[in-house]
């Protein structure tokens, strides 16, 4: 718990996966909104739309509650439906809805690659995820790229830049994303299990 109090929370992105919960997910929505990080990425990208569209408004309005910035996931088109101003895309799609993002105030996608990134700045993303930085289960068997490669993406663009992967609910990993250039960290794992 001292690790929690003396991280700068605004420093962490928090990324849902409704599968890592130990408890009803939108009871642990509110356990992250108590944490009060910079904002929540609604991932859940298994779903269809339809039902992404039905725990997406349940999310906003917890969210909304705490004033904590949510960022919904891959599907533009609910975004502008449910009238939420902050999207994250994966590259693919940003690269297909170019033509939506005046929809937007914030719009984030996840790089993989130098390249990824100056791609995401040109396509007019406000900031990106990049990753994975640290050993995670999420990615099992996959060598992390590790925080060599988070600074050199980094030292590309002009954007805000978040590591994600591994990264822990501890100041040590936030500082050491942090001294890369990186603004912050994201964060799923640990968010899911508060």
């Amino acid at each position: 718990m001292g690790e929690l109090m003396s991280l700068n929370h605004n420093d962490v992105i928090a990324v849902t996966n409704r599968s890592l919960c130990e408890r009803p997910f939108l009871e642990q929505i509110e356990r992250v909104c108590r944490f009060k990080p910079k904002a929540l990425i609604l991932r859940e990208k298994d779903l269809p739309e339809n039902e992404y569209e039905r725990i997406a408004k349940q999310v906003m309005e917890i969210c909304g509650r705490y004033d904590l910035l949510c960022i919904l996931h891959s599907f533009p088109q609910t975004a502008v439906k449910l009238n939420c101003k902050a999207i994250h895309l994966p590259l693919t799609v940003l690269k297909k809805s170019v033509d939506m993002l005046d929809n937007f105030d914030i719009v984030g996608t996840s790089v993989h690659s130098v390249e990824d990134a100056l791609e995401a700045q040109r396509l007019g993303a406000d900031y990106v995820t990049a990753g994975h930085i640290y050993e995670t289960d999420c990615k099992k068997g996959l060598p992390p790229r590790g925080l060599e490669f988070l600074k050199n993406v980094c030292d590309s663009v002009d954007i805000p830049v978040y590591g994600i992967g591994g990264i822990k609910i501890n100041e040590e990993q936030i500082e050491e994303v942090k001294k890369c250039g990186a603004s912050g960290g994201c964060i799923m794992s640990g968010m899911m299990r508060l």
